[in-house]
């Protein structure tokens, strides 16, 4: 099922119900036992993040019936949901809280993710800032859109505003490949680590990067802003030369302003897959 507009409109709506319901009230307001460790101690979950997955998934039932769901909390609970994306004729894939320490410290860059695939394809994606209450959307062959509660739409072009380098999480890879991937970075004006995958898209498909470098991929971080920034004019790949996945949960992923970009990544860390 490929949902319609008005599919994603509700689609949408949902996404800035549970915002306004489960998020927001809690942001600053979380109370010392508000956030738990997952599989370490920098990697968190709220009560923001598990009520505004539960709600949003509600909704998913509602608007897309007979849809799969791949929430970020459900998948810390039960591993196998993610083979749900590739099983799936049609897939919801959530992230309810992306950035969740920077939500969890009072940091305002945190947003929702939501990414509709269809056979394993994302065709629709939304990047969705709760504090603003404004989002970019994409659909598959459709163009990237900035859009505000107002009613304004602006169609993106990765081509247009000012670059800095790019963005990358250099300390998520092991210790002893940190030091020769921030010289193969040294090159650049600014390579930056908002801690939030939301707006790191974002930024890209506005024209403010020339790059992102992910190195962990999970498709909730992933597979709505690679479709957006793809629809804005950009260019995604892994740095082994396949194109991205959301099947994908291992690899490095490049995504770029525009092909010579892409490649020169490409050429720079290629020693990271020996």
């Amino acid at each position: 099922m490929i949902p319609t507009q008005e599919q994603e409109a509700a689609l949408i709506e949902a996404v800035r119900k549970a915002a306004r319901e489960e998020i927001l009230p809690r942001f600053r307001n979380l109370g010392p036992e508000g956030a738990d460790a997952k599989a370490h101690a920098e990697d968190l979950v709220t009560e923001a993040d598990r009520r505004a997955e539960l709600s949003i998934t509600a909704a998913i039932g509602d608007i897309l019936p007979g849809a799969a769901v791949v929430g970020e909390e459900a998948v810390a609970e039960d591993a196998t949901v993610l083979e749900r994306i590739g099983a799936s004729e049609t897939c919801v894939i959530i992230d309810p809280v992306d950035g969740t320490w920077n939500f969890a410290k009072g940091l305002s860059t945190f947003g929702v993710l939501l990414a509709v695939t269809h056979r394993a394809e994302t065709v629709f994606g939304l990047l969705y800032d709760p504090l603003n209450d404004d989002w970019v959307m994409a659909r598959k062959g459709g163009g990237a859109w900035f859009c505000t509660a107002d009613g304004r739409r602006e169609r993106l072009d990765v081509t247009r505003g000012d670059p800095i380098s790019g963005f990358a999480s250099p300390w998520l890879l092991p210790e002893e490949k940190r030091v020769r991937f921030f010289e193969g970075l040294m090159p650049y004006n600014r390579v930056r680590d908002l801690g939030c995958a939301c707006h790191d898209y974002r930024m890209l498909c506005m024209g403010n990067g020339r790059f992102g470098f992910a190195i962990k991929l999970n498709p909730w971080d992933h597979a709505a802003g690679v479709l957006a920034l793809q629809e804005a004019g950009g260019e995604v790949g892994m740095l082994d030369g396949r194109a991205y996945s959301p099947t994908f949960t291992s690899g490095y992923m490049i995504s770029a302003r525009d092909a010579e970009t892409l490649a020169e990544l490409r050429a720079r860390f290629v020693w990271l897959l020996e």
